[in-house]
């Protein structure tokens, strides 16, 4: 690949990419294929389309898939250990009964939304996410058991809008330093614009999707209201397991900004040593051995016994692992295709102020190749020129960041792991996937744009 040159225009590509996904939806939606052998074949045939050589082909499939799989295998696989023994302690109800009886049953899913939204500030999207789904499942079981898009969406779409928008995420970090924008103003700028927006495109699109759609809590934990233990852990317990994790991936976030600062040297040994235990596949497993001892051995099961709880984790989500892994796959077909340089170069020179522009490419190369982080970092290396040479103040600049930032998070659609994450996790079938995470994204996008915008002209 290294000796390849695509030969094919943006246009071509453009064409490719939307037969590819028409494809896919045609596949899984009208003739029900199975997505993760759908993503596959898709995969296959958009890389020989696009002439990606042949010799070349399988190691970019497998390439894709691997990447893909290498954080959000580890991160689902240990994020299930970890709800199973929330689940299975009782824990789940037991925080969901606490919160419930604090905040009211019509404030329940505010409130989860508001907890998602701050443990959404150091822990990235997909981590925090399966973090929470046994607490969300608990109110949602709670609260009848038919519903869980009610509370689950609100709660996605917190953990999104922190993710997007506020540093110490890598996105508004990159394009922070892309655009050499002040960190601090963007850190601000970023809150002031994410809560509005999770507001209206999260916590009042879930409920409209809540009343509209209703889906019965997935099983991927057990089901609670059959088999609740005699003796559950208290609610401090529970509490305890589920903030560890965050509190150890806030040592690696919170570190390597202090780093990237010069607050901290980063090359100290224990700087290291903190920064390493608060990676997320490793603050998981922490978390999962606590949980053992705290909500497994203390509490009698020892052995086998703890051995088949954690084992019964693992198969429920075995289909949304290998499934997001395609996912993956082909988002990386389409960019080994070389779409997104054929897309930065005929968005270069489009005429549009350069606010406008960063956004309209970042949501360009967000939907045709599904990655935000790609889209992001692209947008922001081919816009940088033009904000460099540009008269902008430090508060504008910071504007331009969150805006391309917004425009990454676009509809993410099948070419885009993250939304076969979140349809698979909450047993959403890829046209309700469609019709409630797609347009969510999309709003999401839109209403953050029109907010920095307005932040943009006024300052």
């Amino acid at each position: 690949m290294d000796d390849w040159t695509q030969t094919l225009g943006a246009g071509p590509l453009l064409l490719i990419a939307a037969g590819a996904i028409a494809l896919i939806l045609f596949l899984v939606i009208r003739l029900k294929v199975h997505a993760f052998l759908t993503l596959i074949i898709v995969s296959l045939l958009t890389a020989v389309a696009t002439g990606v050589p042949l010799e070349a082909i399988v190691s970019e499939l497998t390439g894709g898939f691997g990447g893909t799989l290498g954080s959000v295998a580890l991160l689902v696989g240990l994020g299930a250990m970890l709800g199973k023994l929330v689940e299975h302690s009782g824990g789940a109800k037991v925080l969901s009964d606490a919160l419930i009886n604090l905040f009211g049953e019509k404030r329940a899913v505010l409130a989860l939304g508001v907890a998602s939204l701050i443990f959404g500030f150091p822990i990235f999207f997909d981590a925090g996410l399966v973090i929470m789904l046994p607490v969300i499942f608990a109110v949602a079981r709670r609260m009848g058991g038919t519903n869980v898009l009610l509370y689950g969406i609100p709660a996605a779409a917190a953990f999104s809008v922190m993710h997007v928008f506020v540093p110490p995420h890598p996105g508004p970090v990159s394009a922070s330093e892309f655009y050499g924008a002040n960190l601090g103003l963007v850190l601000l700028l970023g809150l002031v614009i994410a809560i509005p927006t999770w507001y209206l495109t999260g916590y009042l699109w879930g409920r409209f999707v809540g009343s509209r759609l209703q889906l019965p809590v997935p099983t991927l934990f057990g089901q609670l209201d059959n088999d609740q233990p005699t003796h559950p852990p208290r609610v401090g317990t529970v509490l305890t397991v589920i903030l560890l994790p965050l509190v150890l991936i806030f040592l690696n976030t919170g570190l390597s900004t202090l780093s990237t600062a010069g607050v901290v040297d980063g090359d100290a040994t224990w700087v290291k040593a903190l920064v390493m235990i608060g990676s997320s596949p490793v603050a998981l497993l922490i978390s999962v051995l606590v949980a053992s001892i705290a909500l497994g051995t203390r509490r009698g099961e020892n052995g086998t016994a703890l051995e088949k709880i954690l084992d019964s984790a693992l198969g429920p989500v075995a289909s949304v692992i290998l499934i997001t892994g395609a996912g993956g796959m082909f988002g990386g077909i389409l960019r080994a295709s070389g779409i997104g340089d054929a897309l930065a170069d005929a968005l270069g020179d489009i005429g549009l102020p350069v606010i406008v522009a960063a956004y309209v490419v970042a949501l360009i190369l967000r939907l045709a190749q599904g990655s935000a982080t790609v889209a992001l970092v692209t947008a922001a290396g081919l816009m940088a020129p033009a904000v460099a040479a540009g008269d902008f103040s430090p508060l504008q600049i910071a504007c331009i960041t969150l805006a391309t930032a917004a425009g990454s998070v676009f509809a993410g659609h099948v070419n885009d792991s993250g939304f076969w994450l979140v349809g698979r996790l909450m047993g959403m079938s890829v046209k309700q996937t469609l019709q409630t995470w797609t347009i969510q994204q999309a709003l999401e996008s839109v209403f953050a744009f029109a907010l920095i915008g307005a932040l943009f002209l006024v300052v």
